[in-house]
């Protein structure tokens, strides 16, 4: 209790350690992983997290622990399902690409999460968000697109393409993209067709590039290399954390 105090004082907001959630999407075994904020009166709001393509690892649960120590409830989401773990990129990409092709299916995965994360004690169920990271940023949008019931969503670094045929339809949920200048995997021609998007949805949205930034900048494991197309960028992360912590402020 003295070092809780102490770091009450001190205005820093501990955490308690994450765990694993189990939960499901119809007959779909899940396990995500949800991180509490310690100390906390009251309800307070709900982030879902979405994976990268190699599904939850310890960037989602460090995430989740960051946001719980910003006094959010948050839950890394499972899309994949219970024990599916890609063991290579090359089976990243098939799972994250059959996701990106039955966009209902990925939908109903995020509303999962959306509603396990709202069942969960402490969290103010109107007060919702989902933030998502490269095949996560995709997750994030359509969210988005989908009419969830949240509040706002970020994407960083993801993809913003949209199934050919796709008819933009009303946005009610605020959009922050947090963006790669430089990402060869988001050509320019896709930032332009999503920015004419949510004009056409009407979206409230906020689009941010960082310039030098490739994919994967908020990822170290990603290393240093910007002509492997995926990078960290220690000025992108920073400044796309604080963006993200701005937005919530406004849409809390």
């Amino acid at each position: 209790m003295r070092v809780l105090a102490l770091a009450l004082s001190l205005g820093v907001m501990p955490a308690f350690a994450g765990q694993p959630l189990a939960y499901s999407e119809g007959a779909t075994k899940l396990t995500g992983y949800v991180a509490r904020p310690a100390a906390v009166k009251g309800k307070v709001p709900g982030v879902v997290v979405v994976h990268q393509w190699m599904g939850v690892t310890a960037h989602e649960r460090k995430v989740s622990d960051d946001l719980a120590k910003l006094g959010y409830m948050a839950l890394a989401a499972d899309i994949y399902g219970d024990g599916v773990h890609p063991a290579n990129a090359a089976e990243a990409g098939k799972l994250a690409g059959a996701f990106k092709g039955d966009r209902a299916l990925y939908r109903r995965r995020i509303a999962a999460a959306i509603d396990t994360l709202k069942a969960q004690k402490g969290v103010d169920a109107s007060r919702i968000a989902v933030i998502g990271f490269c095949f996560g940023g995709t997750g994030a949008l359509e969210a988005a697109r989908g009419g969830l019931p949240v509040k706002g969503v970020v994407s960083f670094h993801g993809g913003l393409d949209v199934p050919e045929g796709y008819a933009p339809a009303a946005v009610a949920a605020k959009v922050l993209v947090c963006h790669g200048a430089d990402d060869p995997f988001v050509p320019a021609k896709d930032v332009a067709a999503f920015q004419e998007e949510m004009r056409q949805s009407k979206a409230d949205y906020v689009f941010v590039a960082y310039a030098g930034a490739v994919h994967s900048f908020t990822q170290k494991e990603a290393g240093n290399d910007n002509n492997k197309g995926g990078a960290y960028n220690e000025a992108a992360h920073r400044r796309s954390w604080q963006h993200m912590k701005d937005f919530f402020k406004e849409i809390f």
